[in-house]
């Protein structure tokens, strides 16, 4: 199969030929119709996450059809449309798997990350963390839900019910949650790079009250805020918009530094919350949750050989929405 492999991190993936895999028991092959580039891919190559498995495959956005089965991974079967994310499996008997909390586990593994992933023509996955996607939908418009659309709503569900929302960073997960959001009742608004005035555009033509730069203040205190940037200094900044009570959700895996600020800014039982990876209920919420929404993703396709220009793009800010890999 061909594969885009990442041997070192900080250099470019490199396109190889590899063998095809084959499921082993409990697992089974997708052939990848679709893999989305999260900024977690992008952390992974630059060397912002610390001690993947290389060489490595990364990709976790994966959308393709079951092509076998590995024995004992009869839920599925061979023809059907799944999704693969970012927790690739849980060891299920340590203190967090027994409490519920999977995302928690003391031995996990993840896709494109502990194990090879979809910037690939073919992927192995474990049958119980890959998922029946819904019909009706292109691959491509459906594997940005697999990671920007589950974190952001497990995100989306930590900054509670509140009406009025700030979304921070208005990328692959932004544009999802806030059609998400919008569908909920709630009145959003959208904070992105100073001057990035077509990421603005566009969250106000998907129903943001408003959208404006990340330095300058909502128009009214924010019932919660969530920072999907990687910027460290945004979560002071969304702090000083929440109202008193209000949370504050840091939805991604990496940051930089968050800088020092006064307490009075944290003062009045304002929150800060981070969000780490998933459970399967959020998948299947989210799911089941996005049909009912028409969650529409705004997507630009690459062919697989040109995953390090999509990385590039990302990077440097110059998509709108997510990038995807069509092998």
């Amino acid at each position: 199969m061909r594969a885009m492999l990442l041997r070192q991190q900080g250099r470019p993936l490199e396109a190889v030929e590899l063998p095809d895999p084959v499921p082993g028991p409990g697992e089974v092959l997708v052939r990848v119709a679709a893999c989305g580039v999260c900024r977690t891919d992008l952390h992974v190559v630059d060397g912002d996450l610390h001690e993947p498995r290389l060489p490595l495959v990364p990709g976790h956005e994966i959308v393709g059809d079951v092509v076998a089965l590995g024995l004992g991974a009869d839920a599925l079967h061979v023809g059907q449309r799944v999704g693969v994310g970012w927790l690739g499996h849980a060891c299920g008997h340590c203190e967090y798997c027994a409490e519920s909390r999977e995302n928690l586990c003391d031995a996990p593994g993840f896709t494109g990350y502990t194990r090879n992933g979809g910037f690939a023509e073919l992927a192995v996955a474990d049958a119980r963390y890959t998922y029946p996607l819904p019909d009706g939908f292109a691959a491509e418009a459906l594997a940005p839900w697999l990671c920007a659309g589950l974190i952001g709503w497990r995100s989306l569900v930590m900054a509670g019910e509140g009406r009025r929302l700030g979304i921070y960073g208005f990328g692959a997960a932004g544009h999802l949650i806030l059609q998400v959001a919008r569908w909920q009742g709630r009145e959003v608004h959208v904070f992105t790079r100073p001057g990035d005035s077509a990421a603005q555009d566009f969250a106000r033509a998907l129903g943001a009250a408003s959208a404006g730069d990340s330095d300058a203040p909502p128009p009214l205190p924010l019932d919660a805020a969530i920072v999907y940037a990687p910027v460290g200094s945004l979560v002071p900044a969304a702090l000083r918009a929440v109202r008193k009570g209000g949370r504050v959700v840091c939805a991604g895996i990496h940051m930089s530094d968050i800088p020092a600020f006064p307490y009075r800014w944290l003062w009045e039982e304002r929150q800060i919350l981070s969000v780490a990876n998933l459970t399967r209920r959020d998948a299947l919420d989210f799911l089941t949750l996005a049909p009912r929404v028409g969650l529409q993703a705004q997507t630009t396709p690459y062919p697989l050989a040109r995953a390090n220009q999509a990385l590039s793009d990302l990077r440097d800010g110059r998509l709108l929405g997510a990038a995807v890999l069509v092998p």
